[in-house]
C-alpha cells in the first residue's frame, strides 16, 4: 500500500473542558489529490491544520506526515497558507522571496517571479503599499512556488476579487507537486469545486460527516457539491 501524504489517527481537541472540537478525527490523504475541508464556521477546520502544520497540538492521537510521525523535522514537507496575512508591513516583496529562498531549500524563485509578473504584482513594492487582495495573492506566491510534500491552504481566495479567484484556483493546479497532496478549506465552494478531487464535510462535534468526491455527488445525489452542502447544514444558524 502506497504511504499517505497524510494520515490523521484519532485526533482530538478541546478548547474548554467537555467540548470537543475534534473528536476521534480520522483522515487518509494520498498524493495527487486536492481535497476541500468544508464545514460551518467554528467546526474545527482551521484548528486541525494549525494542528497539521504544528502550530497546535492535538489532546489525543496521532498525526503522520509522509509515513513519519509529525515533528518539527516534517515542517520541511509542508507548505502553509494561513487565513489571516502574516506580512511585515515595511518588507518588500523581493526581501520576502529573499526569505523563504533562505528558509526552504524546496523554493523555487524563478517560478514565483512568474506568478507575480501574472498577476501585475511588482517585486520592489512594499507590502505596505499593497491592498489587502494583493497581500493575499503575494502569500499564496510563497506557498505554491515551494516542492512541498503537502499544501494547507486555509481560505486562499476569501480576500480576492471574484475576477482574481480562477486564476488563482489555476494557480494552484499548476503549481502543486504533482506527487503531493493538497488540502483547502474555504466557504467559497462554488468556486473551488471544479479544481477538488475529494471532499470532507466537517461538522459541529469534530467528526466527518461525508466525504467522497464531486462526481459521486452528482451521480447519487444528482446536485452540486455546493447544493449538497447547503442542503447538509442548513441547520446550522452560522452558515
Amino acid at each position: 500500500m502506497t504511504t499517505p501524504v497524510l494520515a490523521c489517527q484519532d485526533i482530538c481537541k478541546s478548547y474548554r473542558q467537555g467540548v470537543p472540537v475534534l473528536n476521534r478525527l480520522n483522515i487518509r490523504l494520498s498524493g495527487g489529490k486536492i481535497v476541500g475541508l468544508l464545514g460551518p464556521n467554528g467546526c474545527g477546520k482551521s484548528t486541525l491544520i494549525k494542528m497539521i502544520a504544528g502550530l497546535l497540538t492535538p489532546d489525543s492521537g496521532e498525526i503522520y506526515i509522509c509515513g513519519e510521525l509529525r515533528s518539527e523535522e516534517s515542517n520541511k514537507w509542508i507548505s502553509y497558507l494561513p487565513e489571516r496575512t502574516y506580512l511585515t508591513p515595511s518588507m518588500k516583496v523581493s526581501h520576502l522571496l529573499d526569505y523563504f529562498a533562505d528558509f526552504y531549500e524546496d523554493f523555487d524563485r524563478e517560478i514565483a517571479l512568474k506568478m507575480l509578473a501574472d498577476m501585475n504584482i511588482d517585486p520592489n513594492a512594499r507590502m505596505s503599499t499593497l491592498s489587502k487582495g494583493m497581500k493575499e495573492k503575494v502569500q499564496l506566491v510563497v506557498v505554491m512556488a515551494r516542492r512541498a510534500k503537502l499544501y494547507l491552504l486555509d481560505e486562499p481566495i476569501a480576500g480576492v476579487d471574484p475576477a482574481a479567484r480562477d486564476y488563482i484556483l489555476q494557480t494552484i493546479i499548476g503549481n502543486y507537486n504533482p506527487e503531493a497532496a493538497v488540502i483547502i478549506t474555504t466557504h467559497l465552494i462554488h468556486d473551488v469545486e471544479p479544481i477538488l478531487d475529494e471532499f470532507a464535510f466537517l461538522g459541529y462535534g469534530g467528526q466527518v460527516l461525508l466525504s467522497g468526491t464531486a462526481d459521486e455527488v452528482r451521480a447519487t445525489h444528482g446536485k452540486s457539491l455546493d447544493e449538497l452542502f447547503k442542503e447538509v447544514f442548513r441547520c446550522y444558524a452560522s452558515y
